[in-house]
């Protein structure tokens, strides 16, 4: 959007334009943030999953070198337990993967936010500017600056509607996208906690001291 376009646009294009900065901003950290994720986080838990099952200090100390990836912090809060039976380790895994939740799904209430509100203030611009074409109207004139303030006001009404919508597709695309991201590594931290639990269990029933199953 050019300067010509927010002034023909009306005051509603001011928080569009707001609302399209942070859009792209908080984008493109989820951006770098899931890439990151996918780029390791799988390996990292496919590695520590085969490493746990011949020699658990080694896969603790990995997961010590990787704990910016959510995967590695939930894993080590149930492997940093002292002597925990199967059911406290298990209980210590799902509760470290919800409180890994709101990262995962950082931004979303402000995507939603955006994608809700952007069309209204299209709407309203429209609205508002209608109100400037009726307004520019003068019985018996059809003319002159009368046919100038029609023109106006509604070009502001479409350009106004035009960009609250494109505002909200455009963050809905990727909103939508984030929450497959998000939804895919839900399964994957279940199923690798799950695989992870069961290895813990065979340590346990085979009456190998705790303390070494959780850091070697």
């Amino acid at each position: 959007m050019d300067v010509g376009w927010l002034t023909k646009g009306g005051v509603v294009m001011v928080p569009l334009l707001g609302f399209s900065l942070v859009a792209v901003a908080l984008i493109l950290e989820r951006m770098i943030f899931w890439v990151k994720i996918a780029r390791r986080q799988d390996r990292l838990a496919r590695e520590v999953l085969a490493m746990y099952s011949h020699n658990p200090r080694n896969a603790f100390l990995k997961l010590e070198r990787n704990t910016d990836l959510p995967i590695a912090r939930i894993f080590l809060a149930a492997l940093e337990l002292d002597r925990p039976n199967p059911e406290e380790f298990r209980l210590a895994l799902e509760s470290s993967a919800q409180a890994e939740m709101p990262l995962l799904k950082r931004f979303n209430t402000m995507f939603e936010t955006i994608i809700s509100l952007s069309p209204l203030l299209g709407l309203l611009g429209t609205v508002l500017g209608l109100i400037r074409s009726f307004a520019s109207l003068k019985l018996g004139e059809m003319g002159g600056s009368s046919t100038l303030g029609v023109s106006a006001g509604i070009s502001e009404a479409l350009i106004s509607t035009a960009a609250g919508l494109v505002v909200a597709i455009f963050t809905l695309l990727f909103a939508n996208t984030f929450r497959g991201l998000y939804l895919r590594q839900i399964a994957l931290i279940q199923e690798y906690g799950g695989q992870l639990e069961l290895l813990y269990r065979r340590y346990y029933e085979q009456g190998v001291p705790q303390s070494y199953a959780a850091t070697g």
